[in-house]
């Protein structure tokens, strides 16, 4: 069963709010004595988060939907980003259709981000001979470098480099090894 990316995002965002919102500190608290500068719920049934001796703070319920919106999606967005590494099928440079949106959102960043480097370093497995692989490590990554490009990234923020078969991120010789190391990695300087 395949599960998109953004359907393994939303999962991860849900999950982390849901701990969040459960965890305790294990601190005893008595009627009135809230030993915090955060309170849970407003008059108006928003939360507000207060920032320091000042008590002014940042209320949930005066926001407007589309800033609720804006706020959830670079959230989803800075998930995404979090993703920095794509793997191939075996004898292929073709980006696998679940790494798209994960990239589009790199290539977003980058568009956003002028001032920002990032190395695309392509990888093989060891099957082929190490010229083989080096020249596929390098039409791996060139893939993914022209795929930011054509979504807003500038060619200047990128170098792609192959190590081929060299710098595996599993060892072994086996199938699940091999598919760890079909990859591209982005390295954000």
């Amino acid at each position: 069963m395949k599960v998109s990316v953004q359907a393994k995002v939303l999962a991860l965002l849900f999950s982390a709010g849901l701990f969040a919102g459960c965890s305790t500190t294990g601190e005893n608290m008595e009627e009135g004595g809230y030993d915090s500068d955060v309170a849970a719920i407003d008059q108006d049934g928003g939360s507000t988060v207060y920032g320091g001796g000042d008590q002014g703070g940042i209320s949930s319920s005066s926001m407007t939907e589309e800033e609720r919106m804006e706020v959830q999606q670079q959230a989803e967005q800075q998930a995404l980003r979090e993703i920095t590494t794509f793997y191939f099928d075996f004898d292929t440079s073709e980006i696998k259709p679940e790494a798209r949106d994960v990239l589009v959102a790199h290539a977003r960043y980058l568009s956003s981000n002028p001032g920002q480097n990032v190395r695309l370093e392509g990888h093989g497995d060891e099957r082929g001979s190490k010229e083989y692989n080096l020249a596929l490590g390098e039409r791996r990554a060139n893939a993914v470098q022209r795929f930011l490009i054509v979504n807003g990234a500038s060619r200047g923020q990128m170098q792609t480099v192959s190590y081929g078969e060299e710098k595996p991120a599993v060892m072994g010789s086996s199938e699940s090894a091999w598919a760890q190391n079909r990859r591209v990695e982005l390295v954000f300087e």
